[in-house]
């Protein structure tokens, strides 16, 4: 008996009494994204010096002559001051296990150094004049734009755009009205430049390879440094209310 209460209640709660007008949203859910490539006007140089000497304190002098003269190359290049950022000095000794023996190799000395460069262009002639310099690692080369905000908020609207396109085509094809926007939610929005995670290795015979340029600008030589473009891309989601059938 208590099954068949049950039961008539849901029967009763689904019934819509007649002429109410049904509460369900009819809405439809799309995915825009846009993408804008833009020239880099800064380039973020991180090198590093390790200098070794069985004498601690000619270990740290070799090191210091080497960050003098590197940052000196840099200053040359019309480098400001302040563009030029030094780390600590770190000084370590090393071992090495020869039959059962630890020998010692002596006391190494490294120093990271990061110079921000305003022209691209002068890039090449800068890490060719840092490496001889004394500089004996790459850690990373970075080509950057100093308007990002900008082109992720351009990048943000085309996505927003772009969506709307989508669902008035989509609403199209179904032969009915796109109404207003009910939801709207970022899902992605960031930038990728194609030397951000480069790595070099030691030594001073150090060349990277160009990968995803743009090579539409004048000719240049083999050996002439073309700048990838910088991508910077958005992606949103957006809820749009489905008007009546046309």
């Amino acid at each position: 008996m208590r099954h068949n209460m049950l039961l008539v209640l849901a029967l009763c709660s689904a019934v819509v009494p007649a002429g109410a007008q049904s509460t369900v949203q009819r809405t439809i859910i799309v995915n825009g994204q846009a993408e804008i490539r833009v020239a880099p006007d800064e380039v973020l140089l991180s090198v590093g010096v390790e200098t070794d000497n069985m004498d601690i304190a000619r270990a740290r002098s070799d090191n210091d002559a080497r960050i003098k003269a590197i940052v000196a190359a840099a200053t040359k290049h019309g480098i400001r001051a302040e563009h030029i950022r030094t780390e600590f000095l770190d000084i370590q000794p090393r071992y090495r296990e020869e039959n059962e023996r630890r020998i010692f190799l002596g006391y190494f000395a490294r120093r990271s150094l990061t110079i921000t460069l305003r022209d691209p262009a002068k890039f090449e002639a800068l890490l060719s004049d840092v490496l001889t310099a004394g500089a004996n690692y790459v850690h990373g080369i970075d080509f950057r734009t100093t308007e990002l905000r900008k082109h992720r908020d351009d990048a943000r609207r085309q996505a927003i755009q772009a969506a709307r396109e989508k669902a008035a085509d989509m609403a199209a094809a179904l032969s009915v009205s796109l109404g207003a926007p009910v939801n709207i939610s970022e899902q992605y929005s960031g930038w990728w430049s194609p030397y951000s995670s480069w790595w070099g290795n030691r030594g001073g015979a150090m060349m990277f390879q160009n990968v995803m340029q743009d090579r539409r600008g004048a000719g240049t030589g083999d050996d002439t440094l073309v700048p990838g473009q910088i991508s910077v891309s958005a992606t949103v989601s957006v809820t749009f209310e489905l008007a009546s059938v046309r």
